[in-house]
C-alpha cells in the first residue's frame, strides 16, 4: 500500500512540474509577442559625406521608418568623405550590436556589408551595387544587404542630351574623384554618351576638396560646360565650381537636384529624399520581421524629372528657352 501511495506521489508531482513548465513556456510567448510589439530598435546610420542629397536621403529614410510605426533609436554617424572613417563607423555599429545599418552612399556601404555577414545592412545612393561587390544582381540582393540605388537610366542620357543637343557642347569637363567607384562608373557612362553625340569628354579627377577649385580652374579654355556627377568628393565642394562657372561663363550641369538647387544649370534626377523613403520602407519590413534582406530586390528611383535652373543658367551666360519647356520643368529657386 505505501509502494502505491508513493508512486502515485511521483506522477502527481510529475505531472505538476510538466503544467508548471508549459505554463511558463507560455507565459514567455506571450511576453515575447509583446517584446515584439514595443521593442525599440538600434539603428545605425553611416553616411559618408555631409553634402544635400545624403542629408535628404538619411532624413526620408528615418521618416520612412517614422510613418511604419517602428520605433527606433539612430545613431547617426557621418565619416566626412574619408573611407577610412566608413570602416571605423561600421565597427562601432557591429561592436554595438545594432538592429540594423543603414550605408548611405558606395563606400559606407561596402564599409558595412565588410564588417558584418549577419546584421542586415540597407544602403542607398549607390550607382552600381553589382559593381561594387554588394549583391550579385538587382533581383538577387545579398544575405544581409540590399538597397536602392541612385544610377535611373535614363537620367544621365537626358542630362547629355540637353548638353549636346541645347547648349551644342562639343568638350565636356568632368571632375570626380578615381578612388569613388562610383564616380568612375558615372564618367565612363557619361564618357561614351558623349562619344554618341560627337562631343568629347575632358577629365580632371581630384584626390580631396581642396583640390576642386584649382581642378575647375584648369578646364576654363578647354570646355565649353561642366559636368558633375554624384561624387561625394566634388559635391562637397560644389560652390568652388559654380563660382568658376559663373565667374567664366560656362554653363554646369550635375547628377542630382539637389545640386542644381545650388547654382546648376540643369539636372535629370529624383528626390534623394524619396530614395531615402525607399530604403526606409526596406528597412521597415526587415525590423518588423516580415522579410529578410535576402527576400526585398535592389530597387531604382520610382520618379524620374529634367529640371533646368533659370537663374544659374543665366548667371553662366545661357540664354533660357521657353520651348524648354517641353523638356522639362523649371526651378525658381522655392
Amino acid at each position: 500500500m505505501k509502494k502505491t501511495v508513493k508512486g502515485l506521489s511521483i506522477a502527481l508531482a510529475g505531472m505538476l512540474l510538466l503544467a508548471g513548465c508549459g505554463s511558463k513556456e507560455s507565459a514567455g510567448e506571450a511576453k515575447q509577442g509583446g517584446t515584439d510589439k514595443e521593442k525599440t530598435f538600434k539603428v545605425g546610420i553611416s553616411q559618408f559625406a555631409p553634402h544635400p542629397s545624403l542629408d535628404a536621403a538619411t532624413e526620408g529614410f528615418q521618416k520612412a521608418l517614422e510613418d511604419k510605426g517602428i520605433k527606433v533609436e539612430f545613431d547617426v554617424q557621418n565619416a566626412q568623405a574619408d573611407q577610412n572613417n566608413t570602416q571605423t563607423i561600421a565597427k562601432n555599429f557591429v561592436g554595438d550590436k545594432v538592429d540594423l545599418i543603414f550605408a548611405n552612399a558606395t563606400p559606407s556601404a561596402i564599409a558595412a556589408l565588410n564588417a558584418t555577414k549577419d546584421i542586415p545592412v540597407i544602403f542607398t545612393s549607390v550607382t552600381d551595387p553589382v559593381g561594387a561587390g554588394l549583391v550579385e544582381a538587382f533581383d538577387k540582393p545579398g544575405k544581409n544587404i540590399t538597397g536602392t540605388t541612385d544610377n535611373h537610366p535614363e537620367a544621365t542620357k537626358k542630362t547629355i542630351s540637353f548638353i549636346t543637343d541645347e547648349v551644342k557642347a562639343k568638350n565636356i569637363g568632368v571632375i570626380y574623384n578615381a578612388g569613388e567607384q562610383n564616380s568612375v562608373v558615372q564618367v565612363d557612362e557619361v564618357k561614351k554618351l558623349a562619344q554618341d553625340k560627337g562631343a568629347k569628354l575632358v577629365e580632371v579627377s581630384v584626390a580631396n576638396t581642396s583640390e576642386v577649385k584649382q581642378a575647375a580652374e584648369s578646364l576654363v579654355g578647354r570646355v565649353d560646360a561642366f559636368y558633375i556627377p554624384t561624387d561625394n568628393t566634388v559635391v562637397t565642394a560644389l560652390d568652388a565650381v559654380i563660382a568658376v562657372a559663373n565667374n567664366k561663363k560656362i554653363p554646369l550641369f550635375v547628377g542630382e537636384l539637389d545640386s542644381m538647387k545650388k547654382g546648376a544649370v540643369a539636372a535629370s534626377g529624383f528626390s534623394y529624399y524619396d530614395l531615402g523613403y525607399q530604403s526606409g520602407e526596406m528597412a521597415a519590413e526587415i525590423l518588423s520581421g516580415n522579410k529578410k534582406a535576402s527576400d526585398i530586390p535592389v530597387e531604382l528611383p520610382k520618379s524620374l524629372k529634367l529640371v533646368i535652373n533659370k537663374k544659374a543658367a543665366e548667371a553662366q551666360g545661357l540664354t533660357v528657352k521657353e520651348e524648354w519647356k517641353s523638356l522639362g520643368e523649371f526651378y525658381d529657386g522655392k
